[in-house]
């Protein structure tokens, strides 16, 4: 893995930022994709590279079209090169079935499951060898009754993981990390995590270093495409029998 390149969605913060750091670590050189956090990007720039990587921050709105449409040719002027993309940015916004609606719905769908699938299409057509690794959710398996756009927009997000696997094969590998309990959302703290442990096979919950390693070890796979590695302690079986 070392002296390749990596592109990583939302890579400033939480998950993103962990899955940075954990492929610098096998020696893979991190372009930090942000939209508004600017300052944490750069932060983290200047820690991977005293890892002794290179690394490079590309902002990009995934409300505006132009922009990601264009992000993976960006990211090759800047790096020359790409051998990984990890579509790891998503909202999360906080919505019940009575409260959906079609723009909803559609910012959705947008950001979570069209974004990740046109960055995995401009990887195919302009990179053309590599391996694409998508962030799923681990209750795809079940339902989620206080985030329905976003639940739905992984579905989507997975369905495009199976057929990205068999259309870009035998040149590129796609697969996905489906995490589960493992940070709180943004404005809610670890007592929202402590609530819910209960409700994991394991009892407790995960970290983002959790959801990194299996990005590393996908990454490194060459044998493994259409796969999805639930990171969850078992959540998602739970899931299976409430459905």
């Amino acid at each position: 893995m070392k002296g390749k390149t990596a592109l990583i969605t939302g890579a400033a913060k939480r998950i993103g930022r962990a899955t940075a750091l954990a492929l610098a670590d096998e020696g893979v050189n991190i372009a930090i994709h942000y939209n508004t956090s600017e300052g944490e990007a750069k932060n983290l720039a200047l820690e991977l590279e005293s890892c002794g990587v290179k690394a490079w921050t590309i902002q990009a709105d995934f409300d505006v079209q132009e922009q990601y449409e264009t992000l993976i040719e960006r990211t090759l002027e800047l790096t020359g090169s790409l051998d990984i993309l990890v579509n790891n940015a998503s909202i999360f916004p906080f919505e019940k079935l009575e409260d959906v609606t079609l723009d909803s719905l559609i910012k959705n769908m947008e950001v979570n499951a069209w974004v990740p699938f046109v960055l995995s299409r401009s990887f195919k057509e302009l990179v053309g060898k590599g391996k694409i690794i998508n962030l799923e959710d681990s209750r795809t398996s079940g339902y989620d009754w206080s985030h329905i756009g976003y639940i739905m927009s992984k579905h989507v997000l997975a369905a495009f993981t199976r057929y990205t696997a068999l259309a870009y094969a035998p040149d590129i590998t796609v697969n996905a990390v489906a995490p589960g309990l493992i940070l709180p959302p943004p404005g809610k703290d670890q007592s929202y995590l402590d609530r819910l442990v209960g409700t994991v096979p394991l009892k407790r919950h995960g970290e983002a270093e959790d959801i990194a390693e299996a990005v590393v070890f996908l990454a490194k796979s060459s044998f493994i495409t259409g796969e999805v590695i639930h990171v969850d302690g078992g959540r998602h079986l739970k899931e299976y029998s409430n459905g």
